[in-house]
């Protein structure tokens, strides 16, 4: 008894690890069904005292019936696919194949009544064995194809996360179908939800369409699901929030996908699903690059990027590589992570033209050999000293990366006639209440005055120099995001310096598309600035993280206000006061309308600031900072007394 228990479970195991059945099962499986229909034909019609075959040939006939069947079956391949996906084209192979071979057997008889004056079949019969044949082979497959998605799945049903699927469209039908195919399974889909009313009587896979006409959570609640998958391609960002944050008030989880663009392989759409990520949130339309303007500029060209291994940097390299460069020359100190790009990109089209050059912008002479080495004819100068704290406390090396390094690369730039620079810059540098901040308006400053003055009266070409001007990247190294992710996944406490601080934030992507479109666009001395969406707030963004992760904010997850650190400002801005911003043809890109200084003057300055910051104490160099940038006011700092 107990043997055979456990062979029982032995044979149910393999048949759970059974993908699919051999062709010559399925095909010698449909041939018994074929097999078994024209004898029920033959049976009921004997029953109704009808002569359904010619008696005298009947094991010769029943042989030619079998072989022709077969013989059609495989010209359609009908025992080809496998049986627990079968799909309408399936069951369209198997009426096809069935239907030439009843034409075939009706023009057989038709052909044996005019020359021999005798048919081999009743027509009629024909007909009924055609409906008999195709009911159970269709019928067969319908079972086999049940029973694997009801009875055979590894997952209990218990451990299944229950969902509702947002949208009812093809693209909502492919992701719940590919959830069900999917191995072990993760999600079990009650219904779906739809924003229209028409589709409310509706049912697609047997499930319900639910009209939004209630509350989502009250919906969700009354289908006792624990999550929802968006997969509405048609949701707006705002409709999308509202949802998310409904979702997340009542400890709802919510899921989301890219739109499916290929329905095949159902098993790459499950794992597409993700939980929400607060990007997913944040995102903004797709931008519109005028991709011809910006393969004009980069096309064959020699580009160098400076600060390549950092998160802009490495992010504008992807990015130019797609418009076919003749040689990319990434420029770090960092080797770790200049090594790691290198090893990322390779394989990618045009790779083969990288060239990782190991310098620091503020060596002048190393920057002359780079020059000299690759003749650049475009520069994108990313290179930066950025995180606000650290700045506050080493002003001598935010003054020698970030101004004096974009001095040596903008002087070469000028030496060597090169096309255009482009400098990225930050809104910090707008009314700059922090040594970082002060340090790359200066640099802006710099890049302004030297396009200004020095080429003014020149025949020479001159050089664009471009300067963009975003706020906070998410994702980047030191930004908010990874932060918040790290102290959640250690259990708490998330760190805010301030409740009311607020901050623009772009993608990554979205940033550095930006910066090329502008590079293209410009036409120099100006300074772009970047349509950043709405302000968050940044306690709202760490509550909502918190819940995305699936805790409550100050239970599970505590927040802890550590208070403002030196130079922080409650809000970022992105123009001076009294500047004033003039459209481009790009609707995200503006350009900032602000003064620009004597160059022979600053150039003096900065060669006095760059004096102090190799021989003078901090409070010296941030005094001459704020000689040079009148406007910046140190806030939570201990320079606010040379205010």
């Amino acid at each position: 008894m107990k043997k055979h228990f456990f062979d029982r479970l032995l044979s149910m195991q393999r048949l759970r690890d059974l993908s699919y059945l051999p062709r010559w099962i399925v095909l010698l499986l449909d041939m018994l069904i074929v097999l078994v229909s024209a004898a029920f034909t033959y049976i009921m019609l004997i029953k109704m005292e009808r002569n359904y075959v010619h008696q005298a040939f009947l094991p010769v006939i029943v042989l030619g019936f079998l072989l022709l069947n077969l013989f059609f079956f495989w010209i359609f391949r009908t025992y080809s696919g496998i049986i627990r996906h079968s799909s309408f084209i399936d069951a369209v192979k198997l009426f096809i194949a069935l239907f030439l071979t009843l034409v075939t057997l009706v023009v057989l008889n038709i052909f044996c009544d005019v020359v021999f004056g005798q048919k081999i079949f009743m027509n009629a019969g024909l007909f009924i064995n055609f409906i008999f044949t195709f009911s159970g082979l269709l019928l067969y497959r319908i079972i086999v194809k049940q029973t694997f998605e009801l009875y055979l799945s590894e997952t209990k049903e218990g451990d299944l996360t229950k969902t509702v699927i947002f949208g009812a469209d093809a693209n909502a039908l492919s992701v719940a179908a590919a959830l069900r195919y999917e191995k072990p399974q993760r999600f079990r889909v009650v219904a779906f939800i739809d924003k229209e009313d028409s589709n409310s009587s509706k049912r697609i896979m047997n499930l319900p369409i639910i009209s939004l006409n209630r509350k989502i959570t009250t919906i969700m609640r009354s289908l006792d699901v624990e999550g929802l998958i968006l997969a509405d391609k048609g949701l707006t960002k705002d409709e999308k929030i509202a949802i998310v944050d409904e979702c997340l008030d009542y400890n709802y989880k919510v899921f989301t996908m890219p739109a499916i663009s290929d329905w095949e392989d159902k098993k790459e759409i499950s794992k597409k699903i993700k939980s929400l990520q607060i990007q997913d949130l944040l995102e903004r339309k797709p931008i519109v690059l005028d991709s011809e303007k910006i393969a004009n500029q980069l096309a064959g060209k020699c580009v160098l990027i400076t600060g390549a291994a950092g998160s802009i940097g490495s992010e504008i390299t992807r990015q130019v590589l797609k418009f076919a460069p003749k040689k990319v020359i990434l420029l770090d100190q960092a080797e770790t992570p200049l090594h790691n790009l290198s090893l990322e990109l390779r394989g990618i089209e045009g790779s083969d033209d990288i060239f990782c050059a190991i310098a620091d912008v503020r060596d002048q002479k190393a920057m002359l050999r780079i020059f000299q080495s690759h003749q650049p004819d475009v520069v994108y100068h990313a290179a930066a000293y950025k995180h606000v704290p650290l700045m506050e406390g080493n002003p001598s090396q935010a003054i020698m990366v970030n101004v004096l390094g974009t001095k040596n690369v903008a002087d070469l730039c000028v030496e060597f006639n090169i096309e255009s620079m482009v400098m990225v810059s930050t809104d910090k540098a707008v009314n700059p209440s922090n040594v970082m901040g002060a340090s790359k308006r200066i640099a802006e400053m710099y890049v302004q005055s030297l396009y200004n003055s020095i080429y003014q009266n020149s025949d020479r070409r001159k050089v664009r120099f471009i300067t963009t001007r975003f706020g906070n990247v998410l994702g980047s190294n030191g930004s908010v995001v990874p932060l918040f992710t790290s102290q959640i996944e250690q259990g708490g406490p998330i760190t805010i310096t301030h409740p009311d601080i607020i901050r623009y934030f772009m993608t990554i992507p979205e940033a550095c598309q930006l910066v090329l479109e502008a590079g293209a666009m410009g036409n120099g001395g100006e300074i772009f600035i970047f349509d950043m969406g709405k302000p968050v707030k940044i306690i709202d963004l760490a509550r909502k993280m918190i819940r995305l992760a699936g805790y409550v904010p100050d239970e599970d997850i505590k927040i802890k206000i550590v208070g403002l650190r030196p130079g922080e400002k409650l809000y970022e801005e992105l123009l001076n006061d009294g500047s004033k911003t003039l459209p481009t043809h790009h609707e995200k890109i503006m350009v900032a309308s602000e003064t620009t200084s004597d160059f022979e003057k600053l150039e003096s300055h900065i060669s006095e600031l760059v004096n102090l910051s190799i021989f003078s104490e901090r409070n010296e160099i941030v005094k001459k900072m704020k000689l040079i940038v009148p406007e910046f006011k140190s806030m939570n700092s201990e320079y606010k007394a040379l205010d």
